[in-house]
């Protein structure tokens, strides 16, 4: 399985996908076939952008889990969502917990912060973080980083039925994401990297 690192958000299971598989091929392709509602406008094929949206939102957890894209724990999550209001083009959000140490003015040393996740098995710089018991004040930060995706990434679904076809396109699509995260890295590093 491959390993997060700084320049990794992000990553697509293809191994863990075929060895799980229900259906004997994807089991990618078995959550397409059970969502198939979010992939459809009334029997019609979505655009790019929705599709987009959707196959990724199936590819990920809470709706995989595990996520057929993984994604680094020490992101809150990354999402597909519309850049506009029309939903022809669309963003990667990635969501992320800033610690007071990242913060260019400490706040009140007395105020809690993000903890470690002392039960995960993430280790190492990318250890998960989760919000503390509130026995004291807490200050939670979270940067929301917005990216937009060009559109030659995104791929107009030839189907409004999950099949063989939509399973290609879905795993093309989302893969293509993946590394257009992985290729901003630097942009969550610069921001999580006075946290460590």
């Amino acid at each position: 399985m491959p390993q997060f690192t700084n320049g990794t958000l992000a990553f697509v299971d293809d191994v863990h996908d075929r060895e799980h598989a229900s259906n004997g091929d994807s089991r990618y392709g078995s959550y397409l076939a059970r969502n198939a509602r979010l992939l459809h406008d009334d029997g019609q094929p979505l655009t790019a952008a929705e599709f987009a949206c959707s196959a990724w939102q199936i590819a990920t957890s809470p709706v995989m889990s595990p996520g057929y894209v993984r994604i680094r724990p020490d992101l809150h999550n990354i999402t597909v969502v519309s850049a506009t209001g029309d939903n022809r083009d669309v963003a990667l959000r990635i969501e992320m917990p800033l610690r007071h140490a990242a913060l260019a003015h400490r706040p009140d040393r007395r105020l809690n912060d993000w903890q470690p996740d002392l039960w995960s098995t993430d280790r190492g710089p990318f250890q998960r973080l989760f919000e503390p018991d509130a026995d004291k004040a807490l200050l939670l930060t979270t940067a929301t980083l917005l990216l937009p995706v060009p559109d030659h990434l995104l791929i107009e679904p030839g189907s409004a039925k999950p099949g063989q076809i939509m399973t290609i396109e879905a795993k093309s699509v989302v893969k293509e994401l993946t590394i257009w995260a992985n290729a901003h890295a630097h942009l969550v590093n610069d921001l999580l990297g006075g946290a460590r």
